[in-house]
Formats: structure tokens, C-alpha cells, sequence
């Protein structure tokens, strides 16, 4: 098995970096987080070894889309795929999250199986 990258939780809620952390951890992955859109992008600038970012939609300040467009036309960035995890499940917010440049989405409450076959596609 290869080795694991760090997975980069970004989300305005500690009860969802917190639910997300332990899971993730209880798999063996390792797992850094933040709690705004500005603190996840410099985090991912200082640390290049993450693999992959879980990135909540709504967030106050920045959200997720202006967060992944920010991401996607960074260079050293835009390589890293970014899973859309959005309490929005309406008809067409999937789309909107893979329009905006997500490589893979999840609504909440997430269902950690179908986060980890995410995962599992992206290679991570």
C-alpha cells in the first residue's frame, strides 16, 4: 500500500473537523484542518505534502467555490484535489460543485463510506 497523504479538512464548524478528524484518523489517514477558506489556502501553501481537500461550501467570509477558484488558478495548487462536503443536497449543487472545480462531492451528513470510496478514486 502506498503511502497515505495528508488530507486538509477545511470547514467553518469544529463539530465537523472533529467528526471528519476522527474518522479519517481511525483509517490511518493523517488529517490537518482549518476554520475559514484564508487559513486552509495558507496551510496548503505551507505544506506540500497535502494530498487532498475536504472543503465545506458554505462558509462565512470565503466560501468553498471562491476557495476552490482560488486554489485552481494557483500553480502549485491546482493539482489538488478538492472534495466538495456541502450540508446542500439539492438537485444541481453537485453539479455546481464540479462546475466550480471540485474533483469529487459528499452532502452532509457525510457518509464515511462513501467519503473513503472518494478517496479510493482519487488515489489518496
Amino acid at each position: 500500500m502506498s503511502e497515505q497523504k495528508k488530507i486538509l479538512i477545511i470547514d467553518d464548524d469544529s463539530k465537523n473537523i472533529f467528526a471528519l478528524s476522527a474518522v479519517l484518523t481511525a483509517k490511518k489517514y493523517e488529517c490537518v484542518s482549518a476554520q475559514s477558506a484564508r487559513e486552509g489556502l495558507d496551510i496548503l501553501q505551507a505544506q506540500p505534502e497535502i494530498g487532498v481537500v475536504l472543503m465545506d461550501m458554505m462558509m462565512p467570509e470565503m466560501d468553498g467555490y471562491e476557495a476552490i477558484s482560488v486554489m485552481k488558478n494557483a500553480g502549485n495548487l491546482k493539482q489538488i484535489p478538492v472534495i466538495a462536503v456541502t450540508a446542500q443536497a439539492m438537485t444541481g449543487d453537485r453539479e455546481k460543485c464540479l462546475d466550480a472545480g471540485a474533483d469529487g462531492y459528499i452532502s452532509k451528513p457525510v457518509n464515511v463510506d462513501e467519503l473513503l470510496q472518494v478517496l479510493k478514486q482519487l488515489n489518496i
